[in-house]
């Protein structure tokens, strides 16, 4: 099963939601959780079910996406596995960037077509959750559809957000809306788990995650007017194909815009995170760094956060926050409902007694800052005296430095707020 299934990860569009998270690199390269980056998660979830044979299709900012995939994902020379990334590019039959996913997919059919799979298993680069695709496969196979798609259940609240569908008693899919008026809902509602009807979600979300029959994908990409999956191909395909909906009940979250991202990401400081990462049997896995453990000294306090490695936190205050690799925090700061996506690289001794010497800014967070509601990007010089105070007493805004979302301060990669800066 698992050898006759090819993985194709959507990199996404521009990401401009994420935006400033992606004025410098793509959407799945993006860092989550301290250590790893976006693109690691459908990665993962492909080889905790055996699938590793994986496409990552890109066009925006993929250069430090392209590293990081280099750098990671190795495998034996006597594998037939590999994760390649194939970037957009101009051919004498597809003049045009991706316009869209199932354009996308179109564009790199004769990449694809080079290798034996019976099932095109598309994911999205830009979600959270733990997935065995194995059993969506085996109910795939078993129903005997020709596309299957991994349905989540949501709230009326949640649905307008969302292509929306119904089934039949048999779980086959016989009509699709995209993103319905509030209005609608009623002549939507599905059947659902009874936990899930408990919590008031009676509607089925399409997760856009598509299995597809070999034969069937390379029929739908010769129609060159199609450029998307959910808005296109799968509204048109229903009454003229066997359609799966395959329920999800587990915790996934979509990471559409900083809210999203910043609530993911704090999420996994809860006491049982939806989001698991301490699960032998769904790792996730990343770029294998040699990094000392995380040093913590002066008096430091932290609660309810998640410390990544290598960091030197002296004598500061961490509340509810997520801590990146190789973040450096000085004395009497305190830190608290943020993330700190951390660093990239060291400062030697001898460098950081240079920039003192001539009052240049050391990467870190200095002393005694109060940083509140706050995503700090990688590499960023913040002096002492800092005060980011986030919240929705703000105005949205953006700025060379730092932009202001949904009441989020995000701090812009490689940034130097001087001492005293206050937002």
């Amino acid at each position: 099963m698992k050898k006759s299934t090819l993985a194709i990860i959507l990199g996404g569009g521009q990401g401009s939601r994420l935006s400033p998270l992606t004025e410098s690199r793509s959407k799945p390269a993006v860092p989550i959780a301290g250590k790893y980056r976006l693109v690691d998660i459908p990665i993962s979830n492909c080889i905790n079910s055996d699938i590793k044979r994986m496409f990552v299709l890109t066009q925006f900012n993929s250069a430090s996406l392209n590293q990081h995939i280099k750098n990671t994902y190795h495998f034996s020379h006597f594998s037939t596995a590999f994760v390649d990334i194939l970037a957009a590019e101009q051919t004498p039959d597809n003049p045009t960037w991706f316009q869209g996913t199932a354009d996308a997919v179109r564009q790199c059919m004769n990449h694809f077509l080079n290798h034996e799979f019976d099932y095109a298993l598309i994911l999205s680069g830009d979600q959270l959750y733990q997935m065995n695709f194995n059993e969506m496969i085996a109910a795939h196979q078993k129903s005997g559809a020709t596309i299957s798609i991994a349905t989540l259940p949501v709230n009326a609240k949640e649905a307008p957000e969302f292509g929306i569908l119904k089934t039949d008693s048999d779980n086959f899919i016989t009509s699709f809306i995209e993103k319905p008026n509030a209005s609608l809902l009623p002549e939507w509602t599905s059947e659902v788990s009874e936990e899930s009807a408990s919590e008031g979600k009676h509607y089925l979300a399409s997760m856009g995650i598509y299995i597809f029959n070999r034969d069937l994908l390379i029929e739908l990409m010769s129609n060159q007017d199609t450029k998307d999956f959910g808005k296109e191909i799968i509204p048109q395909a229903i009454g003229k194909e066997k359609i799966l909906s395959y329920q999800y009940e587990g915790y996934w979250t979509d990471i559409g815009n900083i809210d999203s991202f910043f609530e993911a990401n704090l999420g996994l400081t809860d006491d049982i995170p939806k989001f698991n990462l301490f699960d032998n049997s769904s790792k996730i896995y990343t770029r294998a760094r040699v990094l000392p453990p995380s040093k913590i000294t002066g008096g430091s306090t932290i609660d309810k956060s998640v410390v990544a490695e290598g960091c030197i936190i002296n004598g500061a205050k961490i509340e509810h926050s997520v801590i990146g690799i190789r973040s450096r925090i000085g004395i009497g700061s305190t830190i608290s409902n943020s993330y700190l996506m951390g660093n990239d690289f060291y400062q030697n001794l001898e460098e950081i007694g240079t920039n003192n010497y001539k009052n240049i800014l050391n990467v870190g967070i200095g002393e005694n800052c109060i940083i509140n509601n706050t995503i700090v990007d990688k590499n960023c010089r913040i002096g002492n005296n800092v005060s980011l105070n986030g919240g929705k007493h703000l105005e949205d805004t953006n700025t060379n430095l730092y932009t202001v979302k949904d009441g989020i301060i995000v701090v812009k990669k490689g940034a130097t707020l001087p001492d005293g800066f206050t937002i």
